[in-house]
């Protein structure tokens, strides 16, 4: 069976305002309950999982922060919103540790000690903010490196720094990682091995679809290998980033708008028999029901793309997928 959507990337903004032209204005000036109805939304597709990218993006924070002032968003109290509209919806939500240095440059934040310093304060900031609450799940590294066939030293130092700090403050919060570079991958022994002595709970590898570094007909095969992976190495456990997104024009360069169903569906395909959970890069400013009053992007084609999943999961359910 194709397994379905279980939970998606969350943003209170795009990092590139390029890509979010068409839903980034609608964010930055939702209110607390659009912002609660998009979460409604979420948890109403009977998505499991919230991955929040960003607690702080341009130097400005989600949350009151010694470290950034709050940003211009038109609720102020961001992150505490969500943590509260998914405790009501039973959501497990992972917060990211990031942005405390600029998102374009992954590697230099890894290695540059007052990005960590900033981070680490921060984290123990939102930590104090979050803990009370049951969605609150675990943590998200959001720079993520691009595996040239096996993961770099930088990013592995920079994953055993985080993880080791994290779970000092608190053992039981999960550690996710999505890292790019899937058609790259090398799945031999030393990648085995770089796995066994990842200190995290999931690995959620982009498919590149979106980004048109990967066909649809490709990525299954990248993903049966990394089973094999996986399974050796005996975790952490494997799961997609499925995008569904296409662009408008150049790659990088051009907003991003809400890819067509019948791609999705065959991305979904090609994963499923593979992962253990597929979620997506997101529903938010790519996905809105007709009815919304929160809606973010271009109408007709989230709404379209919306109600074509919803169709579809409604098949699946009554078993004519």
């Amino acid at each position: 069976m194709i397994k379905k959507i279980s939970g998606t990337w969350f943003e209170f903004e795009h990092h590139n305002p390029i890509e979010g032209k068409y839903y980034n204005p609608d964010l930055v000036s939702f209110s607390e309950q659009q912002w609660r109805e998009k979460i409604d939304e979420i948890a109403d597709f009977g998505m499991e999982y919230i991955v929040l990218l960003a607690i702080a993006l341009d130097n400005k924070a989600y949350f009151p922060s010694q470290v950034y002032p709050l940003s211009n968003h038109a609720t102020p109290n961001l992150i505490e919103v969500l943590l509260d509209q998914a405790d009501k919806r039973k959501l497990k939500v992972f917060l990211s540790v990031g942005y405390f240095g600029d998102w374009r440059y992954a590697i230099s934040n890894m290695k540059n000690s007052q990005v960590t310093k900033r981070a680490f304060l921060a984290i123990r900031e939102v930590y104090e903010l979050a803990k009370g609450f049951d969605s609150f799940y675990g943590w998200y590294l959001p720079d993520e490196a691009e595996i040239k066939g096996y993961f770099k030293p930088a990013f592995i130092k920079y994953v055993n720094r985080y993880a080791e700090f994290l779970r000092s403050i608190d053992p039981t919060k999960k550690i996710l990682i999505a890292p790019f570079g899937t058609n790259q991958v090398k799945t031999d022994e030393k990648f085995v091995e770089q796995l066994k002595n990842l200190p995290v709970d999931f690995v959620a590898y982009q498919d590149e679809v979106g980004v048109r570094k990967s066909s649809v007909q490709e990525t299954g095969q990248y993903y049966a290998a990394l089973r094999k992976a996986h399974d050796q190495a005996q975790g952490p456990a494997l799961w997609a980033d499925v995008e569904l997104f296409t662009f408008e024009g150049e790659t990088y360069q051009s907003p991003l708008l809400p890819a067509d169903f019948e791609r999705i569906l065959k991305q979904l395909k090609q994963v499923s028999r593979y992962v253990d959970v597929v979620l997506v890069y997101q529903y938010l400013g790519l996905m809105n029901p007709s009815t919304s009053n929160a809606k973010a992007g271009n109408s007709i084609m989230s709404q379209k793309l919306y109600h074509d999943y919803l169709n579809w999961l409604k098949e699946r359910e009554n078993g004519n997928e």
